[in-house]
């Protein structure tokens, strides 16, 4: 049962139970595999095992006359490429020319059992020339024989390159007092969502096609089949069932979905297609492997004078949000503080792997692990408190980046202040014995983007419709993808504290784009702000009219009255009024049924410089953690014992399912810092299974503390600002800084092993540096 709201509200600001939690906790809820259709097939995907190579031919004749077998298809059938974003479409659903990683897709087989298609993918038989392997992003960067793409820059395999500059970087390192360079490493990670990718596609007779995904952007997927299949998008229907997680897995078109839709069309049958744990591993689209050397220059009381970056960001095969990668891992450097010269070189190049994409605090992670490590260093080197040289460099509210980010509300100071406090850092920072130690981290990320992928034609980036039934049912239709977040409760959290009903009157539909209004999907920390506010024009539209209504009824002008619980009534007389219903019903004399919509879209921002909008939203989140660990200077061996995570999402709106968000985050970010890692040799995955790729077990999990400390957000709605991915950010850089406090040893690269601890642990004692008195 949802516990009271706060400031004057009766639901938003409490705890709201999941609307939806019911249904999964029964096994009631429906998901992608659950959905059955008659006469079904079975897909399935033949993947290369070759990095790079020119297909000769692919001999599917065998595979096409085994029985059961209904349909083989190869590249050269839908050759169209596809992309999220429209300036970088290279994927192709099926291979065509050539492959490009181990795991490429360069054949499919739908078939009536699972026996008979994995039978028939080992009918095919396909020639290949082998092409140079390219791996190693630093080799990539030179002009190369055999590129990965023709479209790598001048020969090389550089995907995207980005260069910014704003003030005078070399004066400021010529004048600094002190100076630190920071090499970080970073491995490749994946999301290890719990529902694999699953797509079940139906093509019809009357030229319909109907796509069921496990998606976060049913309105990208839906243009990509448009492109590649060559259908109208009023032809194509896409539903989004429930989605068991995807932490960006799912925010890209991807091969699987085109190619089972293909399937589906070339048989006239419904086919399902279902990844298995190894080919989810394949598909990828995780955080990027990087290599980021950061320079930071600071005055003699710590204000930071200059950053000077260059990253080499290891993309895989496809650009997928590369591009958008590239623009992040330097620009979100601008925030938690003043920077006041700036300079960044990234350089996304391709190589024969998975390909890397977007995931959770995407191109917020890595380059942040460095520059917080980096500023301890500082600090240390100043003999400044972690916390005062933060607070000390912190962005103001209403303040504007050199880069052009709008700072509309920040309370970052209250994050340090509540998690120095709450954690008790100046007794321990320092003083507590020789293997244990605690660390500071900070975090800066948008909630939302500032536009659209797909600008054309120009839409609003989330709407929301609103359908009243006689008897006072709210129908909610929206193409937000709830992937287990909670946006579902939250939108009908929204909808109920306008109109003051009970929430067991809101239903939020299925995302159908049949009837579902244009959203852009869940990615880029956009949900909370963007469909918050399109919710809340929808609701407060809907009131007004129902005020209309309710002063025809009482005969008391519209200012004069007030919604209450389920009522409707003159504001200080409310014995004088009329119920919801009555109001309804009113309402429906003369419209007959009663709808409303409300649509959002972003304020103009940004500079007119080259790539001026990446990283502009309309809101920053904020956070400060911090963490205390304990390590064994023997083994390496360590453990996070307790983290304090002070977060500023503006004002919570359900603070049940941010602490979940903040708590998830952690965990994600304790197995990026403790083991996780995509372990390649040469061009082939190590570890594509969860068994050999680790995440945090249960029993890794410290105790959290979650402190949620932000003022409201002048536009977002009530107030909110994203809690979905920046809480992640703070998370690993304090570990770092933990066990730096603990046993001695600086951590450049992630994940932090053991060896590297026992590593470090002899080198300073080889040097003579003593650490704690060992």
């Amino acid at each position: 049962m949802a516990t009271g709201g706060t400031r004057g509200m009766r639901l938003l600001g409490g705890r709201i139970p999941y609307i939806d939690g019911p249904l999964k906790v029964t096994g009631q809820a429906e998901y992608t595999d659950d959905i059955r259709r008659p006469g079904m097939l079975v897909g399935r995907l033949l993947r290369s095992p070759w990095a790079h190579a020119r297909i000769v031919s692919v001999d599917t004749s065998a595979a096409r006359a085994l029985p059961g077998v209904a349909a083989v298809l190869t590249g050269e059938k839908y050759p169209t490429p596809f992309g999220v974003l429209p300036i970088t479409h290279d994927e192709t659903a099926i291979a065509v020319g050539k492959t490009r990683y181990i795991g490429d897709i360069v054949a499919a087989v739908a078939a009536t059992d699972e026996r008979t298609a994995e039978r028939a993918l080992e009918l095919v038989r396909v020639e290949v020339e082998p092409l140079p392997e390219h791996t190693d992003p630093r080799m990539g960067v030179a002009k190369v024989v055999a590129p990965i793409h023709a479209r790598g820059l001048l020969g090389t395999n550089i995907q995207k390159e980005v260069l910014q500059h704003f003030g005078d970087v070399d004066a400021a390192f010529a004048q600094a007092t002190h100076r630190v360079r920071v090499h970080g490493r970073f491995a490749g990670v994946t999301h290890a969502f719990t529902e694999p990718l699953v797509t079940i596609a139906e093509a019809t007779a009357d030229g319909r096609l109907t796509v069921y995904s496990a998606t976060q952007v049913p309105h990208y997927l839906h243009r990509a089949l448009s492109e590649v299949l060559g259908i109208p998008m009023h032809r194509i229907r896409v539903i989004k069932p429930e989605v068991g997680g995807g932490f960006g897995g799912k925010s890209d078109p991807l091969p699987h979905e085109i190619v089972c839709a293909a399937l589906s069309i070339e048989t006239g049958r419904p086919v399902k297609m279902l990844l298995d744990r190894e080919d989810v591993f394949y598909t990828n689209h995780g955080r990027h492997p990087t290599d980021n050397e950061v320079r930071i220059a600071t005055d003699a009381e710590g204000r930071i004078l200059a950053y000077d970056i260059d990253a080499l960001i290891d993309g895989g095969a496809w650009s997928s949000f590369g591009t958008v990668t590239t623009y992040y891992n330097g620009v979100l450097a601008m925030g938690p503080y003043r920077i006041p010269n700036f300079r960044y070189r990234g350089r996304r190049v391709y190589t024969n792997k998975p390909p890397s994409g977007a995931m959770r605090a995407h191109g917020g992670t890595n380059l942040r692990y460095s520059i917080e490590v980096a500023l301890d260093e500082i600090a240390e080197a100043t003999k400044i408190d972690p916390f005062d040289l933060r607070m000390r460099n912190a962005l103001p509210p209403n303040s504007t980046t050199i880069n052009d980010f709008r700072i509309t509300s920040t309370s970052f100071l209250k994050c340090l202040a509540a998690a120095r406090e709450r954690s008790g850092w100046d007794s321990k920072f320092r003083r507590l014995p020789y293997g244990r130690g605690v660390g500071l981290g900070c975090g800066f990320y948008i909630s939302g983007s500032n536009s659209p992928i797909h600008f054309k034609p120009v839409m609003p980036q989330s709407t929301v419709h609103l359908k009243v039934d006689m008897d006072g049912g709210i129908a909610v239709h929206s193409m937000q993808a709830d992937i287990g977040q909670g946006s579902n409760t939250l939108l009908a959290a929204i909808v109920a504290e306008i109109l003051g009903v009970d929430l067991e009157r809101v239903h939020v539909q299925r995302v159908d784009s049949d009837v579902s209004p244009i959203d852009i999907g869940s990615y880029s920390s956009r949900v909370t702000f963007m469909m918050g506010n399109a919710a809340r024009r929808a609701a407060e539209d809907l009131r007004a009219q129902l005020l209309r209504a309710a002063s025809r009824r009482t005969g008391h002008p519209v200012e004069q009255l007030e919604v209450a619980h389920e009522r409707i009534q003159v504001r200080h007389r409310p014995d004088v009024g009329v119920t919801f219903l009555e109001a309804l019903h009113a309402a429906m004399e003369r419209s007959g049924a009663l709808t409303a919509t409300g649509a959002y879209s972003s304020p103009p921002m940004g500079g007119s410089f080259k790539g001026a909008r990446a990283g502009t939203a309309p809101a920053y989140s904020f956070g400060a953690y911090v963490a205390e660990v304990a390590v064994d200077p023997e083994t390496g061996l360590y453990r996070a014992e307790k983290m304090w995570a002070a977060f500023d999402c503006g004002r919570p709106l359900n603070r049940l399912a941010v602490e979940g968000q903040v708590e998830g985050s952690i965990h994600m970010a304790l197995g990026q810092v403790m083991g996780e890692s995509m372990n390649y040799r040469g061009a082939r995955l190590l570890n594509p299974s969860l068994l050999e790729y680790k995440i945090p077990a249960p029993a890794q999990m410290p105790e959290i503390e979650v402190l949620l400390v932000g003022d409201d957000d002048p536009e977002g709605p009530f107030g909110a600002k994203e809690a979905g991915e920046g809480p992640l950010i703070a998370a690993l850089p304090a570990m770092g800084n933990a066990i730096y406090d603990a046993v001695g040893v600086r951590c450049y690269e992630l994940p932090i092993t053991p060896d590297r601890i026992v590593r470090g642990i002899e080198d300073r004692r080889r040097e003579g540096r003593a650490w704690k008195g060992a």
